[in-house]
């Protein structure tokens, strides 16, 4: 038995095919099927009943073929026609022909022709290309997109090495979950004694003496995180020197990576003597006014510029002493500074006046920040000299008629305006620029009442009234801390 059933073609009679059952095979076998005659004239069409994107075309039939081609496709189909009209259709071609039908769309469709028991009719079985053709559009898409990344890729790229070998630090990746170097420049590898290409991939840890790979890559982690001590020593091992490395964690494409900065020991004593050179010549030469205190606002130190503020001769006249002796509210207004610094660690732009040695008095903004270096706390005070800005501004308060406003305070009060007569607007505006300077006093002196009437220049009476008018007494009893 021939399980190819190729008995079934070799007879010599024409295969027993129904007319129906051919046909049914011949719309199932291509997409587009079309009978014409050798002079281009469509006597029947059949579209796949699987492939419904090429709708009814049965408005084709008794029409001449060429009605429905794409200029570029005539003559294709004129070189099959002219061949099988002269006889000379020796073997079967494949054409592709973009068609246009009466909706001008357009899709591409490949033919082959076959003879037919007539001369001069001709069948023709057609693919659509559509799918092909989106496909292959896909595909120079993505080839684009491809070929985008890869530059942009390689523009980051060349970026990247330019900066690692242009950085005057040495610098190293090292993937955190293998523990093995990643890149590094050439300053690293200058600083670990080895080449850049022999470095590269191996293990971090090795460089380095008495380290395991676990502990110390753990280490560098926790190092990294910590705010306090970002930095490790170490000994190399090939050079034997002692190197700092400064640690930074990030996350690339998922994965953990460190990024590690090595200074030498000569490197870091360079970088903190010339920090260390600079701050002196500020401290010396700046000119807003220094001064470090202890614990307690008793002076340790001061530059020029506060000796000035104070018509002070030398730093033995005010060494020793407190700085709320030059203060004009004292001790109130060392101890708002001190708490406020040493609960928030700084204080910013506090307003108050600065006594001289011979009583004179100079309008100033302080700023405080609390110190804890070398197991020694203090504080470090910074003082301008705002006096000029009151000079500038006394002529403008002098004029006669209201003190100017901003836009902002205009456009509130003006808002006011029709829901309320002038003098309750007025009333009500002064009461809460009134309670929140009270607030601000209350806060500013950590509830200490007593320091916070002489802050606003009232009597210790004066001030239960208006906290009691404005609802602060119970809010603030119980923290209150009356001092006399």
């Amino acid at each position: 038995m021939n399980t190819r059933g190729s008995d079934f073609w070799d007879q010599p009679s024409t295969p027993p095919i129904g007319p129906e059952q051919f046909n049914e095979i011949v719309t199932t076998a291509a997409d587009l099927a079309i009978v014409l005659d050798t002079e281009g004239k469509v006597h029947s069409v059949i579209t796949n009943p699987l492939n419904p994107t090429l709708g009814r075309l049965d408005h084709w039939k008794d029409r001449d073929i060429r009605d429905f081609l794409a200029e570029d496709s005539m003559p294709k189909i004129e070189a099959q026609l002219q061949a099988y009209r002269s006889g000379e259709k020796a073997k079967v071609d494949a054409i592709e022909v973009n068609h246009f039908d009466n909706a001008n769309w357009e899709f591409p469709i490949r033919y082959t022709l076959h003879k037919t028991g007539r001369d001069n009719i001709i069948l023709m079985l057609g693919r659509d290309l559509r799918p092909i053709a989106e496909l292959q559009h896909r595909l120079v898409k993505a080839q684009l997109a491809l070929e985008k990344d890869y530059e942009t890729h390689r523009d980051y790229e060349t970026r990247y090495r330019v900066i690692m070998e242009a950085a005057r630090d040495a610098l190293v990746l090292v993937d955190v979950g293998t523990g093995r170097i990643v890149d590094l420049n050439s300053s690293a590898a200058q600083i670990l004694g080895a080449e850049t290409e022999t470095l590269t991939g191996s293990a971090f840890t090795q460089e380095f003496e008495g380290k395991r790979r676990g502990e110390f890559i753990e280490g560098l982690v926790l190092a990294a995180g910590d705010e306090t001590a970002r930095s490790v020593t170490v000994q190399t091992r090939r050079s034997e020197a002692e190197v700092v490395l400064h640690p930074m964690v990030f996350r690339a494409a998922g994965d953990k990576t460190l990024l590690c900065r090595i200074e030498t020991a000569g490197n870091s004593e360079s970088v903190a003597a010339e920090l260390s050179q600079v701050l002196s010549a500020l401290y010396r030469d700046g000119a807003d006014a220094v001064v470090f205190t202890d614990a307690h606002g008793v002076i340790r130190s001061a530059n020029d510029a506060f000796l000035g503020l104070c018509d002070a001769g030398q730093l033995a006249d005010v060494k020793g002493k407190s700085l709320g002796d030059f203060l004009a509210r004292g001790s109130v207004d060392l101890k708002v500074l001190i708490d406020n610094a040493a609960r928030n660690k700084k204080m910013r732009l506090y307003s108050t006046r600065l006594e001289g040695e011979f009583g004179s008095q100079l309008s100033v903004e302080m700023s405080a920040t609390h110190l804890s270096a070398a197991g020694r706390a203090g504080f470090a005070f910074i003082i301008r000299d705002t006096s000029r800005m009151e000079v500038v501004r006394e002529p403008i308060s002098a004029l006669p008629g209201p003190a100017p406003m901003s836009d902002d305070a205009m456009r509130n009060v003006m808002d006011l305006v029709g829901s309320a007569p002038l003098k309750d607007i007025v009333s009500a505006t002064t009461d809460v620029v009134e309670k929140m300077c009270i607030e601000t006093a209350v806060e500013l002196t950590d509830n200490n009442r007593v320091a916070a009437a002489e802050m606003l220049g009232l009597s210790r009476q004066s001030l239960y009234v208006k906290l009691r008018k404005y609802g602060l007494l119970a809010k603030n009893d119980s923290s209150s801390s009356d001092q006399a």
